[in-house]
């Protein structure tokens, strides 16, 4: 079980602790042709590059170092085939980074696929929540 579940029981309708339904979210994670992935993370990522305008930034935002957020990068990037983050090298001003048109393609359509099936299943999921007997995962 979770640690969160473990540590802070929520209680159901009747007032029962149970697992933490109430809490319910739905992830998307899109699997690729080659076996690549695309998921929450590296969507929040790509996110975080392109508002701070860095790889580095991007990576402290989401407490990572530089050096992950460059592979998982390279890993979308391989996965993909085309480039999503195009950096600059340093010089007077700075280096820094920003999402291609690919690259802000790719979180734009991830996510309207995270709202339009977070919306297709808010029904459901609202009924696991009421339900204090919803399978455990």
């Amino acid at each position: 079980m979770p640690r969160d579940r473990q540590t802070n029981p929520q209680k159901n309708r009747t007032g029962e602790a149970g697992p933490g339904w109430e809490s319910l979210r739905l992830s998307i994670r899109i699997d690729l042709p080659g076996g690549g992935r695309v998921g929450p993370g590296k969507v929040a990522l790509l996110e975080a590059i392109g508002r701070e305008g860095s790889i580095s930034g991007g990576g402290r935002a989401l407490r990572m170092s530089y050096r992950r957020a460059w592979a998982l990068v390279e890993e979308l990037n391989a996965a993909l085939g085309t480039a999503l983050v195009v950096a600059t090298t340093g010089g007077a001003g700075g280096g820094g980074a920003r999402l291609t048109p690919a690259g802000a393609a790719l979180v734009a359509g991830y996510r309207a696929i995270e709202r339009q099936a977070t919306a297709l299943a808010a029904r459901q999921m609202a009924a696991l929540a009421l339900d204090g007997n919803a399978p455990r995962g």
